[in-house]
Order: structure tokens, then C-alpha cells, then sequence
């Protein structure tokens, strides 16, 4: 993990952790780098670099100060506006650019806001681009057999420029309705689009499909992304699937890379759910290429067990849909995800898709004639308790060994019975401490055993 960029990109409250100076330079390098990849290969046109935005009132200050960047560095910047991140990265491979850029901070507030980059194969940015990106940042660039104090500036004609993309936004939505096996027609569907990138996409494809479509939090003015709404929020939505009768519900995050349910009770179905039922559906039909789902650390002791049970395989990896497609493209596995609902169906896409999670979730349904709820029925989820903590070192507070000799001490505590997670976030200055056991009360009991330790020790903010 580098100095800007952590698991998804570079992230952190706009004008203040990111700057609008900061993603000036983010382009100025990505346009001089590519277009410098192309002329060693022999090509002389300029690097084509494609950028989509969630609906932060940030997110235009951004966009601007990349193509600024981008173009002055003599590469063409074309803009596909408001989109999702799976869009990004699908337009970005099929369409031959030499990297994407997405600019977004998912699920965070709209206050804060990133930048995360895609390579031209619709993948996470490999890890050696990013590493020369921050080394542009801080001055002190090793590239191509020289140090780079600054970058050329283009002249001329060979100065960029920006093409309006929006068509390639259109053939992602296309796609997605492709995919549609079966038709939607008499289901009612909710739709929690978190005032974020799906907030026109979600209803074009469900209504596509022929779904009676109802859609909640699709007003975005800017400064409610994700507030009250989506994924991380979705106590509005399992109200709105009850009160209205409908069969089923998805909402999404704020640049829709992940998706959760609500099946016709209000009942929450996570990550974990989606793939029991999605894994559970491939090797029925013979589909689950290697028997094995990609989890990460973060999924629940219940998914394994329920997995055990209908002889699926799985492994679990660190924390971020980045390292479990890294896994499966490794390994030829067709299906991972992570408990948050970031979930990668590897024929279809690159990345986490939102829309294209919520489609296969109907798929599944109407092939098997089920309600939702009796598809999860299987799946029993263990309590789990996880307590964020802000700190002001996340290294020296993971580090810290009476933090870690209370994590032991918790650990025997629960035995077999539980399990103790803590990690560092990717993203944000947090220590995350989990705990699942056979009840919540122990839960709790050993979380805040090492809660109070990081207070107890000043960690905590």
C-alpha cells in the first residue's frame, strides 16, 4: 500500500486530503506515461485515457483538474460523466484505452472523495504504475532510465483533447441488459440507488428487463451521496420492500461496484448470501469452474459451514475486491466477493459490478421459481460485531503489543467457538475490530476488550 493510493485508489476528503492539485498531477503523469509507452512501441497517437464520476459535488472539480492534467500532457481525455466504476473498467477494456479513471470515494460521505485507476484490461491498476504515480507526486520520478523532476508539457498540436464518451456509457447499459436470460415481467423490484452513479442506470436496466421498477434515493444534489441510503444504509430500503409488497430489493453504493438485498420479508441479504446463492446455482449446473469460491477474510463463519455442506470449496483472501479478482484470475475461478456485497462474477465482468450482481440475483430466482428468502434460507449467519475505530497510526496501533496480546487473549477466549479479526482499513485512517461468535453478548465482550486496550493506549482519535 503506497503513500496516496491504499486498496481502491487514492481517497480521502476532497480539498483536503485529495486536492484538486493532486488529481492535476494524476493526469499530467498518466498522459505522459502512456503517450511515452506508446511511442517506445512505435505508435505515435495520443494516449486515450477515459474518466467516469459518481455525483459529489467534488467529483467536477476533479474530472477537471485530471483533463487539465491529462491534456496538457498531449493525451485526448474522453469523459463518459455521472457512471459506475464497472462501467468504467468495461468501457476502458472493450474499447481499447490505455487506462480508466474513476473518480469516487464508493461508499464514503460526499465530503470525501478519490481516484482509482484502471488498466487496459478493465483491471485494478497494477501495483508498479501506482508506485511511479506517487513518485510523480513527491518530485521524485525514476522513469524510463531517468529522474524526472518535471514532466514536458505538450505544444502545438500534440496538446490533448476531450471527447464527450457518453455512447460508451450507453453500450456498457447495453451489455448489462444482454445479459438479461430471462424476462422480469410481473416482479416488483425496489431499487435503493444511494444518490450516487446508478441513479439513472439502475431503472433503465430493470425497466429494460420489464420489471415493475420503484426506485428510492435517485435525487442527487450533490451532497447526499450515500446519506441515509444504499448499501451501507439499507434499513430504508428493507422498510420501502415491505411497505410496498415487492418481491425483492437491491441497493447499491455510491459508485455501485457492490449490491445487497432485501428479499420480500425486509430480511438483509449480504455478500456472503449472494454468493451461497449464486455458487449454489453454477454447480447445479455443472458451471463452477474449479468448485471454488473466493471469499476474503472478512466472510462469516456460516457461509463456510454452508458451503462445507453442498461440497463447494472456497479460499479467503485480504480484504478488497482488488485481491480477490487478483485470486480468481490467478486461479480460473469464476466467482468471488466479499461480504460487503462487492461481488465478481469473472465471465462477465472485471470488477465489482452492482447492476450486474443485482441481475444475476434475478436470474437465479426466476430460474429456480423461489423467493429470495427461501434461497438464503440455507445459509445461517454467526453474530458478528465490528467496531471502527479512528486512530491517529494505524501501523502503530496494529503493532502495539499490548493491542496484540489482548487479541490472543480474546482469541482463546472464543476458541473454536468464534473468531477475532483486526485489521487496518485501505482506505481510511481506522482500525476495524471484529469479532463472530455463537451469541452477540460474546461478540461484544471481546471487541470491547480491544477497544479499550487502543484508547487505554492513545490510539484512538
Amino acid at each position: 500500500m503506497g503513500k496516496y493510493f491504499g486498496t481502491d485508489g487514492f481517497r480521502g476528503e476532497a480539498n483536503k486530503t485529495l486536492t484538486a492539485e493532486h488529481a492535476y498531477e494524476v493526469g499530467r503523469f498518466l498522459g505522459w506515461y502512456y503517450g511515452m509507452l506508446k511511442q517506445q512501441n512505435g505508435d505515435s497517437s495520443p494516449a486515450k485515457i477515459v474518466i467516469g464520476k459518481d455525483t459529489r459535488r467534488s467529483s467536477y472539480m476533479l474530472e477537471y483538474s485530471l483533463v487539465s492534467g491529462l491534456t496538457a500532457s498531449g493525451a485526448d481525455a474522453y469523459l463518459l460523466h455521472v457512471t459506475t466504476t464497472p462501467s468504467v473498467a468495461y468501457v476502458t477494456k472493450t474499447d481499447s484505452f490505455d487506462c480508466g479513471i474513476m473518480i469516487s470515494a464508493s461508499h464514503n460521505p460526499y465530503y470525501d472523495n478519490g481516484i482509482k485507476l484502471i488498466n487496459s484490461h478493465g483491471e485494478k491498476m497494477e501495483e508498479e504504475t501506482i508506485l511511479l504515480v506517487e513518485e510523480y507526486l513527491d518530485k521524485n520520478l525514476t522513469c524510463f532510465g531517468k529522474t524526472w523532476k518535471e514532466l514536458p508539457f505538450a505544444t502545438r498540436n500534440h496538446i490533448g483533447c476531450t471527447v464527450d464518451y457518453v455512447s460508451g456509457r450507453n453500450r456498457y447499459l447495453g451489455y448489462l441488459i444482454s445479459l438479461g436470460l430471462y424476462s422480469f415481467k410481473g416482479i416488483k423490484v425496489g431499487l435503493d440507488c444511494a444518490n450516487g452513479a446508478a441513479w439513472t442506470l439502475a431503472k433503465a436496466v430493470f425497466d429494460a428487463l420489464g420489471a415493475t421498477t420503484y426506485v428510492i434515493n435517485a435525487k442527487p444534489d450533490g451532497l447526499n451521496i450515500n446519506e441515509n441510503a444504499g448499501s451501507t444504509h439499507i434499513e430504508g430500503l428493507q422498510k420501502f420492500v415491505v411497505e410496498h409488497q415487492l418481491d425483492v430489493g437491491f441497493a447499491y453504493d455510491g459508485d455501485a461496484d457492490r449490491c445487497l438485498c432485501v428479499d420480500e420479508n425486509g430480511n438483509v441479504l449480504t455478500g456472503d448470501h449472494i454468493l451461497y446463492i449464486y455458487g449454489k446455482y453454477m454447480k447445479e449446473r455443472e458451471k463452477l469452474k474449479t468448485n471454488t469460491i473466493v471469499t476474503t477474510v472478512m466472510s462469516n463463519f456460516g457461509l463456510y459451514k454452508a458451503l462445507d455442506e453442498i461440497g463447494i470449496d472456497y479460499v479467503k483472501t485480504a480484504v478488497g475486491d482488488k485481491y480477490v479478482y487478483e485470486y480468481m484470475s490467478k486461479n480460473g475461478c469464476r466467482l468471488g466477493g466479499e461480504d460487503s456485497g462487492h461481488i465478481i462474477f469473472s465471465k462477465y465482468a472485471t470488477t465489482g459490478d452492482g447492476l450486474l450482481t443485482s441481475l444475476k440475483m434475478m436470474e437465479v430466482m426466476i430460474a429456480k421459481k423461489s423467493k429470495m428468502s427461501e434461497l438464503a434460507a440455507p445459509l445461517k449467519i454467526y453474530p458478528q460485531v465490528l467496531v471502527n475505530v479512528r486512530v491517529k497510526d494505524k501501523a502503530q496501533a496494529q503493532n502495539d503489543p499490548d493491542v496484540q496480546e489482548t487479541v490472543k487473549q480474546a482469541e482463546t477466549a472464543l476458541g473454536t467457538t468464534g473468531r477475532i479479526l483486526v485489521r487496518e482499513s485501505g482506505t481510511e485512517p481506522v482500525i476495524r475490530v471484529m469479532a463472530e461468535a455463537q451469541t452477540e453478548e460474546a461478540c461484544h465482550e471481546q471487541v470491547n476488550r480491544i477497544v479499550e486496550v487502543l484508547k487505554a493506549k492513545n490510539h484512538a482519535l
